[in-house]
C-alpha cells in the first residue's frame, strides 16, 4: 500500500504579518484604568520668575544742584559771621552807654488865646560811655522829645558829637514845642498833680550813632533811649524838681 501522504497546515504569511503582536503605544502615553492609552499629555510644571529690573540712577538738575550750594554757602557766611561777633565781643567787650537826667527847667509854659499851649523846656542830659576799647560818635539826625500820657509837650535834637573811650559827656538842650487846644491837657495836668503831688513825663531820644572799634568804623545804627521821668510840677520859670528818672537803651539796625 502505497505510503500515506502527510499533510500538514501552512501558516499564511500574509496573516502573519499584518497581526500585531504588541500594540502600539506612543512614547511617553499614558494608559487609563482599562489598559487602553490615553491622548492626555500633562507638560511638567515650569515657575516664572519675575525679572527685577534696576532702576536707572536719578540725575540732579541744575537748578537742584545750585540750590543746594546757594544753601550751602549761606549756612558757611553765617558761621563766619557768627564767629567774627563772636571774637570781637570777646577782644572788645562791648556796654551800652548810661543816660540820665540831671535837670529839666521849664522857660515858657503859656496858655494862648486860641487855647494852644507854647512851652519850651531847658534839659540838662549826661551820657556815659562805659567802654575801654569802643569809641561813640553821634551822628545827625537825631530826635529828642517830652511827652505826657501820648502827648507831645516839646521836642528838639542832639549835637553831633565824639565821644570816647570811658568818656562822660554833659548837654545842654533847649527843646520847645506847641500843643493846640491845650484846656483839656491843663486840666488834665492839674488833676494829676492835685491827686498825687506829681507829674509822669517820658522823655524819648532817636540817636543815630556809628561805633569806632580801634581805627575801624563801623555802619551807622540807631540807639533809642526811653527815660520815664517823675517831676513835682510843671509851671513856667522854674526848675522842676526831678523825683526819679530812669533810661533804658535799645538798639536798632
Amino acid at each position: 500500500m502505497a505510503d500515506q501522504q502527510r499533510i500538514h497546515p501552512v501558516q499564511d504569511m500574509e496573516a502573519q504579518h499584518n497581526t500585531p503582536t504588541a500594540p502600539l503605544v506612543p512614547q511617553g502615553a499614558s494608559k487609563s484604568d482599562n489598559g487602553e492609552p490615553t491622548d492626555q499629555q500633562h507638560p511638567p510644571i515650569r515657575r516664572t520668575i519675575p525679572v527685577m529690573h534696576s532702576r536707572p540712577p536719578k540725575r540732579r538738575s541744575c537748578c537742584c544742584k545750585c540750590f543746594c550750594w546757594t544753601i550751602s554757602l549761606l549756612l558757611l557766611l553765617i558761621v563766619v559771621i557768627g564767629a567774627v561777633i563772636g571774637i570781637l565781643y570777646l577782644v572788645f567787650q562791648p556796654k551800652l552807654p548810661k543816660v540820665s537826667v540831671d535837670r529839666l527847667e521849664i522857660t515858657q509854659f503859656n496858655l494862648a488865646a486860641d487855647s494852644s499851649l507854647d512851652t519850651t523846656f531847658d534839659v540838662t542830659i549826661t551820657v556815659k560811655n562805659p567802654n575801654k576799647k569802643i569809641g561813640i560818635y553821634y551822628e545827625g539826625g537825631s530826635y529828642i522829645g517830652v511827652y505826657y500820657t501820648e502827648t507831645k509837650l516839646s521836642e528838639g535834637s542832639l549835637p553831633k558829637f565824639y565821644q570816647g573811650h570811658e568818656n562822660t559827656t554833659v548837654l545842654d538842650l533847649q527843646m520847645s514845642g506847641e500843643t493846640q487846644n491845650a484846656t483839656t491837657l491843663l486840666t488834665a495836668l492839674q488833676q494829676q498833680q492835685l491827686l498825687t503831688g506829681n507829674i509822669p513825663l517820658d522823655l524819648n531820644v532817636n540817636q543815630p550813632v556809628r561805633i569806632k572799634l580801634g581805627n575801624l568804623k563801623l555802619m551807622k545804627i540807631k540807639f533809642k533811649i526811653s527815660c520815664r521821668l517823675v517831676v513835682d510840677s510843671l509851671s513856667a520859670n522854674n526848675e522842676i524838681g526831678i523825683q526819679s528818672n530812669s533810661c533804658k537803651f535799645k538798639l536798632r539796625l
